[in-house]
Order: structure tokens, then C-alpha cells, then sequence
């Protein structure tokens, strides 16, 4: 990595308390009646004598870092997900003959929390020194991390000079990608009840041919193979899998219904929207594993910075959803849905099961009710909407008294009468859904198997 020429140097702590020392004494000598002829010249010989050994310090120790060619090799992940702790690394190298006092800083951006910084060390001579620190980010987008700072101290310790090395790099901070290896791990073992998704797909399920297999306790009768099993002179069954090859599309509302936000100590990390983007991606994931394409369409975005994802197959369709919606964020502008339904009837022809992400108001029934209904003219459509927390957290209070009285039942009068405008503008369709921001992700890989199972599409 490159030194740059920018360069601070400031005394240190020492030095400035022994010219307050001096100072000091001076100053008692004159009030002690000590002549100023004498005080004067002392004074000027001692200050003469300091300044000409900082002078030397400085210029010794510069020219001593200079020939030493210390560097900085930073080692950084190729992303981060956001709310996930990274461990990054510094290495700090010496390999000149002299050690070196130092104190080490990363700039980090302003997004990002972080600990273990700054990390004060001593580099012994020919020398390597990792220094590890931990960052979280809170913000999907692009992050720069900036130049590396070291505050080393001179060797008289006169002086500390603040050296700027190393460049500049922007970095991309994903989702929370988590959910999606911890989803690969429980299925794996069946186990996926531990995050609430209960419909995974059976041995022998489903309408598609799959293979034949050895007859075992549990599998239905109707699947036995008569020809096979004469053959085998065992029981031969007829496995069945899912259908293949149908196609999952999003179309995820970045208006400002979305930038409800309810991020504190009780709630949790990510914002309604982050939740709504970490589902999409679960979803996603789960879908392109069972061999189905997916896409996806933002909505209620600025104009020109609407992002369209063309479905297709294959983990690689995951890649370039993350890559295309990990910097979106909800904007202040209305969100038409009529006209998103318009532009998706236009482009997909196939039918599709639609989820379609939003926050729903009961004002919005004019608006989102035709939009649903031109879409089901040729698509199966999930409305996801996100109801927030803090009506549930207000209908379970406990009842102390008649304002927590009156605060609760307030709650379930609201809790109500959202409930009842939901299934009106969903035509009381039961495969839509209304829940809490972190129950969604679950709830959709749910409806996505129901709706796999029961061959809807």
C-alpha cells in the first residue's frame, strides 16, 4: 500500500507538561523576587535547548520511518450482511531494524459500529503484527472504508505523527444472508420447525415422476409400482416430487408505506423493509433450490431507479438478486400499484405465483384491490403486508389500571379493523397474508410449499 503525503504531528502528553513545568517555574522564580536579567536568559537557554532537541527528534525519527519501510496490509471480506459482526484484519509489518510505538485506526464508515479500535502496540524490528477488530454494519448499500491511521510516536518521545497510509474501498453490505445458511443447515436435518416453517417436501409427494424406490413403512399404497415390484420381487414404490420449472415472482413496494421503522432494544436490529428483503431472498433461495425461476420488481421507487429482475433459474439468479436489490432503499413517494400490475401483466405472460410486498393502510383499497384483481386474471397472488409491532405488543400489555384498560382495547379495535380491511381488499383469499415483520419469512416459505403441494399453480 501506498504512504500518502498527508501527515500530522503533534507533542505528546510529555511534552507539553514539561513546558507547563517550566513555565511554572519561571513564573514562582519572578514572584520569589528573582531578577528578570536572570530569569530571562535561563528561560531563553532552556526553551533554545528544547526546541533544538525536537527539532532533531523529529527529523531523526522522520527520516528513521521513512528508511524503515513499514506497511499496512489490510485484509477485508469480499462483502458484508448487514447487523452481522465481521472479524477484519490488519497486519502491520516492520522490517526495518528499529521498533516502533504505535497506535492503529481504521476508518470506517460512519454505518458501520465497531470495536476494538484504536489498538495501541509496540512493532518490534522485523516483525508482523495482526491486529483484529470487529464491524456490524446497519445500512445495506455501498460502505467506503477509508485509509488506515497510525499514530506513531517518536524516539525521543517528543513528538506523535499521525500517518495516513493505504487507499480507499467500497464494499457492498448484502441482507442478512444468515437465514439463508441457517435454512440449508435445518433442512438438511429436518429440523426447520425451529424456525417456523413447518410444509417441507416429503419423500413420495408431489405430481412430478421422479424415481422408483424400495417400498417403506409409511409410503402411500397407491404408489406401488406392480410391474417393478414383480420384477424387484419386492415392494417397489413410485416417487413423486413437486412440479419443476414454474416461476416465483416478486413485486417488493419501496414507497413510503415502506419506511416504517421500529428498531430498538426490544424489537431488533433491521427496519420493516430489511425484514421484507430478507424474506424475499429466503424465498428466493428456497425456490431456485426446488428448480423453480425467480424474479423480482420494485415499485414506488424514483423515478429511474426502479430494478427489474428477469426470471431464470439456478443458484445464480440469487447472485444477481443480491447483487441488484442490496442498496434499495424506501424512498418518500407513492406507490401505484395499479401501475406496477400493469407493467408485470405486460412483461410476464406466464402464469406466475406473484407476492406482492407491501405495507397495507385501508386507505390504499381503491388503488390495490383492481391492481389484485388484474393480476389474478392470469397469476396465483400472494399479498405479504407487514403490520407492525407495536399493536401486539399493546393488546398484550398487562392491565393495571383503566388507562392500560383503555390502551388495550384500543389495540384490539385497531388490531380489528385492520384485520377486516385486509380481507376485504383481499377478497377474503386466504393464501394472502398480514403478519409481524419478523414473522414473514417464515410465513412465506410456508404459503410457497402450500401452494407447491396443493399444485395451485
Amino acid at each position: 500500500m501506498k504512504t500518502t503525503a498527508r501527515r500530522l504531528v503533534l507533542p505528546t502528553r510529555a511534552s507539553i507538561a514539561v513546558l507547563v513545568a517550566l513555565c511554572l517555574a519561571f513564573a514562582i522564580a519572578l514572584a520569589l523576587g528573582a531578577p528578570l536579567a536572570v530569569v530571562a536568559p535561563v528561560g531563553g537557554a532552556v526553551l533554545g535547548a528544547l526546541l533544538v532537541l525536537a527539532v532533531v527528534d523529529l527529523w531523526r525519527s522522520s527520516r528513521l520511518w521513512a528508511s524503515g519501510g513499514l506497511r499496512v496490509e489490510r485484509r477485508l471480506p469480499a462483502a458484508f450482511a448487514i447487523g452481522a459482526p465481521t472479524e477484519l484484519k490488519l497486519d502491520l509489518v516492520n522490517p526495518g531494524p528499529m521498533a516502533w510505538r504505535l497506535q492503529v485506526f481504521d476508518e470506517l464508515d460512519p454505518l458501520f459500529d465497531f470495536e476494538g479500535l484504536p489498538h495501541a502496540l509496540t512493532l518490534a524490528a522485523q516483525t508482523r503484527v495482526s491486529v483484529q477488530f470487529r464491524a456490524t454494519a446497519r445500512q445495506r448499500g455501498v460502505a467506503t472504508l477509508g485509509i488506515t491511521q497510525l499514530l506513531w510516536r517518536t524516539r525521543a518521545g517528543l513528538f506523535e505523527v499521525r500517518e495516513r497510509m493505504g487507499e480507499p474501498r467500497d464494499l457492498r453490505v448484502y441482507p442478512n444472508f444468515a437465514a439463508l445458511a441457517r435454512y440449508a443447515w435445518l433442512s438438511g436435518d429436518r429440523r426447520l420447525a425451529q424456525i417456523g416453517i413447518k410444509n417441507f417436501i416429503q419423500r413420495g409427494q408431489g405430481t412430478d415422476f421422479r424415481q422408483l424406490a424400495e417400498y417403506r413403512r409409511g409410503d402411500p399404497l397407491r404408489h406401488l409400482d406392480a410391474k417393478a415390484s414383480l420384477r424387484q420381487r419386492k415392494p417397489v414404490v413410485r416417487e413423486y416430487q413437486d412440479e419443476r420449472d414454474q416461476c416465483v415472482m416478486f413485486l417488493l413496494d419501496c414507497g413510503r408505506r415502506m419506511r416504517a421503522d421500529e428498531r430498538s432494544a426490544d424489537v431488533g436490529e433491521t427496519s420493516h423493509f430489511d425484514d421484507a428483503l430478507d424474506a424475499l431472498m429466503l424465498l428466493a433461495y428456497v425456490a431456485l433450490s426446488e428448480g423453480d425461476e425467480v424474479g423480482a420488481m420494485t415499485f414506488g421507487c424514483e423515478e429511474g431507479a426502479r430494478r427489474d429482475c428477469a426470471p431464470r433459474k439456478g443458484m445464480g439468479a440469487l447472485n444477481v438478486l443480491m447483487n441488484k436489490m442490496h442498496d434499495l432503499q424506501p424512498g418518500g413517494h407513492h406507490s401505484d400499484y395499479l401501475a406496477a400490475a400493469e407493467a408485470l401483466s405486460h412483461r410476464l405472460r406466464r402464469r406466475s405465483l406473484v407476492i406482492v410486498l407491501t405495507n397495507f393502510r385501508d386507505e390504499d383499497s381503491p388503488e390495490l384491490q383492481p391492481a389484485l384483481r388484474l393480476l389474478r386474471r392470469r397469476h396465483l397472488v400472494l399479498l405479504a403486508s407487514l403490520r407492525e409491532t407495536a399493536l401486539g405488543r399493546m393488546a398484550a400489555q398487562p392491565i393495571a389500571g383503566p388507562e392500560d384498560a383503555v390502551t388495550v382495547a384500543s389495540a384490539h379495535l385497531l388490531t380489528q379493523a385492520r384485520h377486516d380491511a385486509f380481507a376485504r381488499v383481499v377478497d377474503h383469499d386466504k393464501l394472502s397474508i398480514d403478519v409481524e415483520p419478523r414473522a414473514l419469512a417464515a410465513t412465506l416459505v410456508n404459503r410457497y410449499h402450500q401452494v407447491k403441494r396443493a399444485g395451485l399453480l
